[in-house]
């Protein structure tokens, strides 16, 4: 890409994401405890937190946010401004990344034009930006995801990937279990950051299942999702040596509600909240309520959570009982399980199919102002407007952004559905929306790591289809 357009880019995005630092000085409630996990490894050497009276391990995170935070404090000092620097600086190479791959899947004579348009996107892009304000992994995790789509892309567009058992020697054998070894090493890395990454593993997957079906193509199968395997076991297996060590127990993963050891689970509450969260806020009202201990008002919980009067005074029977103690005891939480249970056994087609769908759309299709002092309140229209103009200007505006970036993502995908790597991006999209309507919230952040293909996309739909002199592969 033209340096001039890589200069100017980086810049508007530093001064995009300063804007956010400055202005807005995001949080979020996650952030005390990677910062708790990160000063007790910087200055005690535990990974772990204060509990009981004492520093003890844990495995409530993973190691590998806690560790960049520790790794700032070692180097530049323990304030925000520093981590905030430097996520800014991680960001703005996610943006070349984002370049990168878009040039790799446009045509041969449109790379340099699509990757200066994708590198201009992911710097203006407001909704990564503002979140390297804020001291959670989703800046990092994006970052490492990038990179591995980017090591994934090379490796499905390369011609080596077409190779024959008999042609193949051993220095093009090694080069091809290179870069599937390579994916899953930094996969592994993305991992002991975020627990879900593995996820784009589970993409690359299956579309090398699809894509080398016959049988003759299973050994190359067979070969990508062994090296695979092998770069993610290689990278997790420390942590899991650790909590074998530490904790008594080989566990690669933190536990999937971040609870401590002896920590009860109401997992049948969650099993309730399932049959009718939808959306953002509803986790403020119910769901966290939880862990604040704080009281829920049955009046927050929206009337798609009860199916007729008789339920919703059973509801508030339940949550009375909850409010006494401000806790979920074992009884309570069998009878939101039944109540679950009941829910959906009525409702089955709305509980395991509208439900997620719902919950999908308001991951992807929401103003994304959650780290932003505004209400994100459109309705009704008119007195939303005259209660806070600026509010409702800021909430409709990146709502419509955030249209119209899924939209050029859309066209970007139908124009080169044909380019190799154009499925394992759309299955990697789909896999991680699936799987984050299966979690006990409903939140928007949760989609941010995919931003950056969603930008490469619409990169695309800005190139004329391929013309006859393009490649059908990249060189």
């Amino acid at each position: 890409m033209p340096y001039g357009h890589l200069a100017a880019a980086l810049l508007c995005g530093v001064l995009l994401r300063w804007f956010f630092v400055s202005h807005f000085h995001p949080y979020a409630g996650d952030v005390q405890f990677y910062e708790e996990l990160a000063r007790n490894w910087f200055y005690h050497g535990v990974f772990g937190r204060n509990m009981w009276g004492q520093l003890l391990p844990s495995d409530m995170r993973m190691p590998g946010y806690p560790a960049f935070l520790a790794a700032i404090y070692g180097t530049l000092g323990r304030s925000r401004a520093a981590v905030t620097s430097v996520q800014v600086a991680v960001d703005l190479i996610t943006c070349v990344l984002t370049a990168l791959i878009a040039a790799r899947l446009a045509p041969a004579s449109k790379r340099k034009l699509v990757a200066t348009i994708a590198l201009w996107l992911a710097a203006l892009c407001p909704f990564t930006a503002n979140y390297t304000g804020v001291v959670l992994t989703e800046t990092l995790t994006t970052f490492i995801t990038t990179l591995a789509i980017l090591v994934f892309v090379r490796a499905l567009t390369h011609p080596d990937m077409n190779i024959s058992r008999d042609s193949i020697s051993r220095i093009l054998l090694f080069k091809y279990v290179g870069w599937f070894f390579l994916g899953g090493l930094i996969v592994g890395l993305g991992t002991l950051v975020r627990p879900e990454t593995p996820l784009l593993l589970i993409a690359m997957g299956v579309v090398l299942c699809v894509r080398w079906r016959r049988p003759a193509d299973w050994w190359k199968l067979a070969l990508a999702i062994l090296w695979m395997g092998a770069g993610l076991i290689l990278s997790l297996s420390p942590w899991a040596a650790r909590n074998a060590l530490h904790l008594g127990r080989v566990q690669f993963l933190s536990a999937r509600y971040t609870e401590t050891p002896g920590d009860y689970v109401p997992r049948g509450f969650y099993a309730w909240t399932q049959t009718w969260m939808v959306k953002f806020g509803d986790a403020y009202s119910v769901t966290w309520k939880l862990g604040e201990k704080l009281p829920i008002d049955l009046n927050a919980i929206p009337a798609s959570a009860f199916d007729s009067q008789a339920e919703r005074a059973r509801v508030g029977e339940l949550v009375n009982e909850y409010n006494k103690r401000t806790l979920v005891t074992p009884a309570l939480n069998r009878q939101f399980a039944q109540l679950a249970s009941e829910r959906a056994a009525q409702h089955p087609v709305r509980t395991y199919i509208f439900i997620p769908i719902e919950r999908a759309w308001w991951t992807w299709f929401t103003p994304r102002i959650e780290l932003l002092p505004y209400s994100g309140k459109l309705w009704p229209l008119q007195e939303a407007w005259h209660n806070n103009a600026k509010d409702f200007s800021a909430t409709l505006g990146c709502g419509i952004l955030n249209y119209i970036y899924v939209g050029m993502a859309l066209v970007g995908a139908w124009k080169y559905r044909a380019r190799a790597g154009i499925p394992f991006l759309l299955t990697f999209l789909l896999i991680r929306t699936a799987f984050f309507t299966q979690v006990q919230t409903v939140e928007p952040r949760y989609v941010i790591v995919c931003f950056p293909v969603v930008l490469v996309l619409g990169a695309l739909a800005w190139a004329p289809s391929r013309t006859r002199n393009d490649s059908a592969s990249a060189s």
